[in-house]
């Protein structure tokens, strides 16, 4: 037996390496992923949002309903970008998502705090996500009893001592126990169904490929989008198979309500795995072997489940994070999923989310028919 060769090692070494090397996808993803996470984990993730999008309706102009509003903002959870007089215009705000809190402060506020009548000040939140508003809530019940502490001086400052001069009340809209598995269990349906579509139709071209038989395809008078759409079919119909499946799972193991419409859902869906599958086929175009869709999958699957507000809240990530995050079609559909699932939306509420699906799916399906008529030449 031949003792070991350090110089034989070295050999066997440089030909990895420069076989390696030969490899570029393969190699950039090796470099690639650890620099997204790193970006990700240590930039884009927060799991304390602040500076939520908040609407204050009040038609009390005294000083201290301003200073209740401007002690809100000062706590940094809230941002208000709605003030007015409507509570059923604010109402309808928290329901379409555009803001997160809905303050209401009585037409009276100021009079009656001056008597000690500890007027109720309603808050109401869109709780589907409780990670995204229990800081925010937290912040709200230490706000209560020193908000108006600047204003409460000379014959008023009895009220600060004892209880807070006003009476807090909140709604936790959507997910009143404010359990996790509300927000959760529909964001699996996205999530699952984006790793599975764009992985299975990945592996579709570079399968044929790998086997031989795609000179056999090339051979056939099939059209490219007659192979695409035959390629594809199959997968909408386990897409089909898997929603089934979630959606057993979350009415009898999870008791998540469906207060919307299930066949708007299922339409939904069906838009949504288009879009991911039109996804998968443009990366078996792209790749010379399945390990290469695998990488690609997972690259396209890493900033969909982390920039999307599926493990994290959205609004708590930075500018630059979310308009990347408005760009992947799973932050679309889990703003669709929940709002029909847990808001009861109609068709004319998720159109604002569908539409972006609809122009991502245009542009992934063109570019896929593109990079497989250039397989044909």
């Amino acid at each position: 037996m031949k003792a070991f060769s350090l110089q034989r090692t070295l050999a066997i070494f440089i030909k990895e390496f420069r076989q390696m090397m030969r490899d570029r996808l393969t190699f950039a993803m090796a470099i690639g992923v650890p620099i997204l996470q790193l970006v990700l984990f240590g930039y884009a993730i927060n799991t304390d949002p602040k500076g939520l999008p908040t609407a204050i309706v009040s038609a009390d102009t005294g000083p201290l309903s301003r200073s209740l509003s401007a002690a809100l903002q000062n706590t940094g959870y809230f941002h208000v970008v709605h003030v007015g007089t409507s509570e059923r215009v604010a109402d309808a705000l928290v329901e379409d998502g555009s803001v997160q809190f809905m303050v209401v402060i009585p037409n009276d506020f100021t009079p009656r705090v001056m008597r000690g009548e500890r007027p109720a000040v309603l808050v109401s939140v869109d709780a589907a996500d409780p990670s995204a508003s229990g800081n925010a809530i937290a912040a709200l019940g230490n706000l209560a009893g020193q908000a108006l502490a600047h204003d409460l001086k000379g014959p008023l400052a009895t009220l600060r001592t004892g209880a807070p001069p006003y009476e807090l009340r909140i709604h936790r809209r959507y997910n009143p126990e404010g359990l996790s598995r509300y927000n959760i269990v529909p964001g699996l349906i996205g999530t699952i169904l984006t790793m599975t579509m764009v992985m299975l139709t990945g592996l579709a071209m570079t399968r044929e490929r790998e086997r031989g038989t795609m000179e056999n395809l090339l051979a056939t008078p099939v059209r490219p989008f007659e192979v695409m759409a035959g390629k594809i079919l199959p997968y909408v119909v386990i897409g089909y198979i898997q929603l089934g499946v979630i959606l057993a799972a979350a009415a009898l193991l999870f008791e998540v309500p469906m207060v919307g419409s299930l066949t708007l859902l299922l339409a939904m869906i069906g838009v949504f795995m288009l879009a991911n599958l039109a996804v998968g086929f443009t990366f078996s175009t792209l790749a010379k072997n399945q390990l290469q869709a695998m990488q690609m999958t997972f690259f396209f699957f890493l900033p969909s489940m982390l920039l999307s507000g599926f493990m994290f809240p959205f609004r708590g990530m930075p500018g630059w994070a979310q308009a990347i995050g408005e760009v992947l079609p799973l932050t679309h559909f889990l703003r669709i999923v929940r709002g029909i699932m847990l808001k009861g939306h109609d068709a004319w509420q998720v159109l604002p989310s569908l539409w972006p699906l609809l122009a991502f799916l245009f542009v992934a399906g063109a570019l896929a028919l593109k990079r497989y008529r250039q397989t044909l030449d």
